[in-house]
């Protein structure tokens, strides 16, 4: 819990107070803090990627990831403000507000499968836990494939949208070298997390016992997953609420 904590809830927390320091007070310097921005984006994408990928810690492989996912939160905060105009703010920083949004609603359910899937005296937080999970509990495994497909940014999961309006913004910016680089880093991304999905349905169990959580339990992990898919194949409405924050706070 304390792990799932850290993963989603400061996050939100973060976006807020950063939106409101560099969109409020320091939009007249905006093209210093660009730049640092800028370096920083680079960095968790590179670092986290090249990091998680060697992960056999589920836990571990999560937080190293989540470096690399704020990557790309950062690549729309960067995007907004071209040349001293904020013409493309709104719709770049809400891009980074969807996509941060699409990112803790995964992770809560990924996290919520882990939960699952534990049981006395013994956490599921490695890989090598899943192993066969399709077999002892079918609908778990599906959820887990539609969170790993949404965190890989695989459509027509929510984790796709989000990173495609990003890239968007990020284009808009006339920054092309690096959405090329943010792809690229997706790609490493989509590996390990692919990974997650290989071991779920291809890898013998290790634990044949089929497994059987709580009804209510297993039931809200379902509505996670069906909101990671709905909002995947109908994010206006997301969007939209993203859209009008932003622009509220920018002052209409």
């Amino acid at each position: 819990m304390t792990t799932l904590l850290i993963a989603s809830g400061p996050k939100l927390a973060t976006f807020a107070v950063a939106f409101r320091i560099l969109a409020g007070s320091l939009i007249g310097v905006a093209s210093d803090w660009q730049q640092m921005l800028l370096v920083l984006s680079v960095l968790s994408m590179v670092l986290g990627n090249l990091v998680a990928i060697a992960q056999t810690n589920l836990k571990r492989m999560l937080a190293y990831s989540a470096i690399a996912q704020i990557g790309f939160v950062l690549l729309g905060m960067l995007s907004g403000i071209v040349g001293g105009s904020t013409n493309g703010a709104a719709d770049a920083w809400s891009a980074s507000m969807f996509y941060l949004v699409a990112y803790v609603l995964t992770t809560l359910g990924t996290f919520g499968v882990m939960m699952l899937m534990s049981r006395d005296g013994h956490e599921a937080d490695d890989i090598a836990d899943l192993k066969g999970l399709g077999r002892r509990n079918p609908a778990l495994a599906f959820v887990m494939l539609i969170l790993m497909f949404s965190l890989a940014g695989i459509p027509p999961t929510i984790g796709f949208y989000a990173k495609l309006s990003v890239l968007k913004a990020v284009i808009d910016a006339g920054m092309v070298w690096l959405a090329v680089l943010a792809v690229l880093m997706s790609l490493v991304g989509a590996f390990y997390y692919l990974r997650i999905v290989k071991t779920v349905y291809f890898d013998e169990p290790v634990d044949t016992q089929a497994l059987r959580p709580l009804p209510s339990a297993q039931a809200l992990i379902a509505v996670n997953g069906a909101l990671v898919l709905l909002l995947g194949l109908v994010p206006g409405p997301l969007m939209s609420l993203c859209a009008d924050a932003v622009k509220q706070a920018f002052g209409g």
